[in-house]
């Protein structure tokens, strides 16, 4: 279970997720509640406050879609557009998708309502100079109705791939080749949209054309760890409060997905609280409140006690070893001490041994959040290659 909580830890700690007022740029739908379409339609566009941009953009949007959610109910998602500064290429920008890192589960924490990190900005700002469109989702749930499904990975390469659909409604001149970055708890969300994008997209009807992915910092096969969850868990001393806060985003999420499991017959009564709490407040915040908690202490009993749960996790989180038809790019920093090395390293091991087609890069000198900027010179021609 130690791993467990190195990977909980920090499954999105490069994204900024300090306490700030949301800015919506005029386009407030937390409690959305009008027509919901296919999913990847657009439902409406607005311009992005500058102040929330990113330094290589020209122009950026907000933009409100259809989607679905964890429960297969119509839903809605919002994201943040960038435009390059370079006119269109003749066929139209190809577009990166972005899948965002951890910054919590109430709507206060939405990505496209906040300023990016220092390190974002610069690593977004990068394939805008290269001549891609940039989408990134909020997730459904970020900033809409209902909670966000957190490393559920089929819902969220649902939301992912619907944005990238509904950015094509847009007046924008786009190409139909795209592929998906992610780090972190986003590199997990970008292989799960590996996986299903051109599913997804074809279901549509759309002409989409997805080419690959690079994630970096990926916690694949987490749900080996969390099936090990309970009171007597060994807790490694370095991990701080921060473990505290993404205990309680997994177990927010699972118990919203899946209610039948129970989840709160094996937590004990600090420990509902503050998953009750999970389901509002950002990271920082979140981590602040819950410093006093240890891990074990949420939890009365093992959750393999619960019936169906080994089941239930696989398929919330489970990151598939096979069917990517199209090229992966993996990064990992030896150095990694958030999301430990050893995860990706085996997983790329299994995709290799299932004939998958598999880049694997590793930055001996590089811990979590660094990989993200030190993978660009590899990843750059990666993707230059996929999207020619």
């Amino acid at each position: 279970m130690a791993a467990l909580l190195m990977v909980a830890g920090v499954l999105g700690s490069a994204t900024s997720s300090a306490a700030a007022v949301p800015d919506w740029s005029g386009l407030d739908v937390r409690y959305y509640d009008g027509p919901i379409s296919a999913p990847g339609d657009l439902i409406d566009a607005v311009p992005l406050n500058p102040a929330l941009s990113v330094t290589g953009a020209a122009t950026g949007y907000r933009i409100l879609y259809a989607t679905a959610d964890q429960h297969d109910r119509p839903a809605v998602s919002t994201a943040a557009v960038f435009v390059p500064k370079t006119p269109p290429p003749p066929g139209g920008w190809p577009v990166i998708a972005w899948a965002h890192g951890t910054v919590g589960l109430g709507d206060d924490c939405t990505p496209s309502a906040r300023p990016r990190s220092d390190r974002d900005d610069e690593y977004l700002t990068h394939w805008l100079e290269n001549g891609y469109v940039v989408v990134g989702s909020d997730y459904a749930g970020l900033g809409t109705p209902g909670l966000m499904s957190y490393l559920n990975a089929s819902t969220t390469a649902r939301g992912v791939v619907d944005a990238v659909l509904a950015a094509h409604h847009m007046d924008l001149a786009l190409s139909p080749k795209w592929m998906v970055v992610g780090q972190s708890q986003g590199g997990g969300a970008a292989v799960a949209t590996a996986r299903w994008a051109t599913e997804f997209s074809a279901a549509s009807g759309s002409a989409l054309d997805y080419r690959g992915v690079v994630a970096t910092g990926t916690p694949a096969s987490v749900e080996n760890l969390v099936r090990q969850a309970g009171p007597e868990m060994a807790v490694p001393p370095e991990l701080g409060p921060v473990a505290n806060a993404y205990t309680a985003y997994i177990i927010a999420a699972l118990r919203e997905a899946r209610p039948d499991l129970g989840l709160d017959t094996v937590l004990t009564s600090a420990g509902r609280a503050a998953v009750d709490r999970a389901e509002t407040r950002c990271l920082t915040e979140l981590s602040a409140t819950l410093a006093d908690m240890t891990v074990p202490g949420f939890f009365s009993a093992p959750v393999s006690t619960l019936r169906g749960f080994d089941e239930a996790v696989d398929r919330f989180m489970g990151l598939p070893a096979t069917g990517y038809d199209r090229p992966l790019f993996l990064g990992v920093g030896l150095l990694d001490r958030d999301v430990p090395p050893n995860l990706t390293l085996r997983f790329a091991d299994e995709l290799a041994a299932n004939g998958q087609n598999m880049t694997l890069k590793v930055y001996p000198g590089e811990d979590h959040g660094g990989t993200v900027l030190a993978s660009l010179p590899d990843s750059t021609p990666f993707v230059m290659r996929e999207l020619s």
